[in-house]
């Protein structure tokens, strides 16, 4: 059973009217604002936690990883069965991290200084935030891959426009940064309206979205005659090659929502209840993970007759359909649904993380325009086909977030038994529950140390040395067993919550 020590009485966040609540509770400036103090009212419905999967899931990314789950090797019925192990296990992790937030009303960061400190939260903070900023220059450069289909298919004229050698600037072309721009500036003027428009952005999008993928989809059926081969691998695995590449499918869609993941508290903490989350990720995750991956692979499979070759990547496939409504259409689509994980996935996360450095001086919304901001300074266009920049980048930093789930899981779950003292995670008083030693627990921050070096140097070992080269489809697994481990060791050497003086409880029922 989960105990919570108060029932905090303050204004929604991130957008909503501000009001006193957390300053009359004595919530330290330096840990408080509207946005980042506990919400009043707890309002979204599982339905609302279902749209929230369903803009993250309908991606040109989620697209594209799916499609490369053939090129390991598997056939359609192993690529099905990885899919529904991977989300399955994505699932049970996501009601794990949501229940604190949920219970205490507070986005991620906030959640974290329960186990790094009130002051240390800020590491976790940063590290999500910055990986938050480049995946949204990725996803808003795809977005502006599709608009570009659009308007070439519109107005054919602009094609010169369109190529970076004869018109561009800094590896873009100039119809590239009209279409940017314009996928910038949308973005930043819906999250510009708060968390209430996004939520009905959201609950619109993820539906539509799905509607023209089915009316895609069965275009392209139809003008196959149905005659598709769900067979789509090159080659077919056996023996031991079968099970490494069967555990890498699944691995590969852990990672993948690895970041949405981490920071799913940050959606969870608007939930009316616990349960309705659970049900959101029931329907959101393994049930809209498998039509969503059904329609991916039908849409994929057509492509080999109607076109002479697997293309996975979506947005080449509408840029070959020759229908130029369907072009169109699906061009927007495609549009509204990078947008739709951009928002929830790589806009809200730094908007909180960033506010959570400086309270006072970066509000939700300034957090949001910088993580933007960052976004095009980092010229995504100019890495994101890159492998090499990716794994120096991204790679490294994205190897990160394995420890700081399992550190916060272990905190939570087997260290404080799925207890939360709110008021606690607002001061700066030395007597305070998360106060640690200057604002810093140093069982987390060693943790993620020991925990970040193993999982970090699970994918530039093998990349540096050409060793153990399967090993880095599995860096958020190590990342956060290594921290979990380790972080449960460290904080009962330290006695952690007493953790030292009792026995050592697992990871707790995250049904209870």
């Amino acid at each position: 059973m989960t105990e919570i020590k108060n029932e905090p009485a303050v204004p929604a966040a991130g957008g909503h009217p501000p009001g006193p609540g957390w300053a009359e509770k004595g919530y330290h400036p330096r840990l408080a604002n509207d946005d980042l103090a506990p919400l009043e009212k707890q309002t979204w419905s599982s339905y609302n936690i279902f749209a929230f999967w369903m803009s993250d899931v309908h991606s040109v990314g989620g697209y594209v990883t799916m499609g490369t789950l053939f090129a390991i090797g598997l056939n359609a019925w192993q690529v099905f069965v990885a899919l529904i192990v991977g989300i399955v296990i994505v699932q049970f992790f996501c009601n794990l991290v949501a229940k604190p937030s949920q219970i205490a009303g507070v986005p991620y960061p906030v959640t974290s200084r329960a186990s790094f400190g009130v002051l240390g939260a800020n590491i976790p903070a940063i590290v999500r935030g910055l990986i938050a900023v480049a995946w949204y220059g990725v996803q808003t450069f795809l977005a502006a891959a599709s608009l570009n289909i659009v308007f070439l298919k519109l107005w054919p004229g602009l094609a010169d426009f369109a190529d970076v050698d004869t018109h561009g600037f800094l590896g873009l072309s100039y119809l590239g940064y009209v279409s940017y721009a314009i996928l910038w500036v949308l973005q930043a003027a819906l999250f510009w309206r708060g968390m209430e428009m996004i939520r009905r952005f959201i609950d619109f999008a993820g539906p539509a979205v799905y509607a023209v993928m089915f009316l895609m989809c069965g275009y392209m059926l139809m003008k196959v005659d149905f005659d598709i081969d769900l067979n789509l691998s090159s080659h077919q695995l056996s023996g031991w090659s079968l099970v490494w590449g069967f555990t890498a499918a699944i691995a590969s869609v852990v990672a993948y929502f690895s970041g949405p993941m981490l920071n799913f508290g940050d959606f969870s903490r608007y939930a009316s209840s616990f349960k309705e989350v659970k049900k959101g990720n029931l329907l959101g995750l393994p049930i809209n993970f498998i039509v969503f991956s059904l329609l991916t692979v039908l849409t994929a499979a057509a492509t080999v007759p109607l076109y002479g070759e697997l293309i996975t990547d979506p947005i080449e496939t509408v840029e070959r359909l020759d229908n130029t409504f369907a072009i169109v259409l699906g061009g927007f689509t495609f549009v509204v649904a990078t947008i739709g994980i951009n928002i929830v996935a790589n806009f809200i996360s730094p908007a909180f993380d960033f506010s959570h450095v400086s309270p006072q001086k970066i509000s939700w919304r300034m957090g949001g325009m910088i993580a933007a901001v960052g976004s095009v300074l980092v010229t995504p266009w100019n890495w994101y086909a890159n492998d090499e920049a990716i794994l120096w980048t991204l790679g490294i930093l994205g190897a990160l977030i394995g420890p700081l789930f399992g550190i916060l899981i272990a905190d939570y779950y087997a260290i404080r038994r799925q207890t939360i003292d709110v008021d606690a995670l607002f001061t700066m008083s030395e007597d305070g529950e998360y106060w640690y030693t200057k604002g810093y627990n140093p069982a987390a921050v060693k943790a993620v140390i020991v925990a970040g070096i193993a999982s970090v140097g699970s994918v530039i070992v093998p990349e540096v040395l050409d060793v153990v080269t399967w090993l880095p489809s599995y860096s958020w697994f190590v990342g956060c067993g290594v921290g979990y481990v380790a972080y449960i060791g460290l904080a009962r050497a330290q006695n952690v919550a007493g953790s030292g003086d009792r026995p050592l409880a697992l990871t707790g029922d995250p049904a209870a």
